[in-house]
């Protein structure tokens, strides 16, 4: 898989991901005893990051054998990339 493609598809998971932040925001508010979450958006940001990032690396083990830590800097790159995006898309 080539690295335009592996973007490709994290964009897909961010996207999707990012999708369902109303729903999370929803969820954590009436659950927030349960919960004990301080900061909402925080906490949907950093299940956005993690679904990405866990994403990235099922994709690639689809492919072929585990992620190798080149493999994973490159998801990690990639996602970092678009923090700035995803940051936005939470907090605005």
């Amino acid at each position: 898989m080539s690295e335009d493609q592996l973007e490709q598809l994290i964009i897909q998971v961010i996207n999707g991901a990012v999708c369902t932040i109303p729903a999370y925001l929803d969820e954590i508010k009436e659950n927030k005893q349960v919960l004990k979450v301080e900061n909402a958006q925080e906490f949907v940001y950093g299940i956005v990051i993690g679904m990405a990032l866990g994403m990235g690396g099922a994709i690639l083990s689809a492919q072929k054998e585990t992620p190798t830590e080149e493999d994973q800097m490159k998801i990690r790159d990639i996602v970092y990339k678009h923090i700035p995006e995803i940051r936005e898309r939470i907090f605005n």
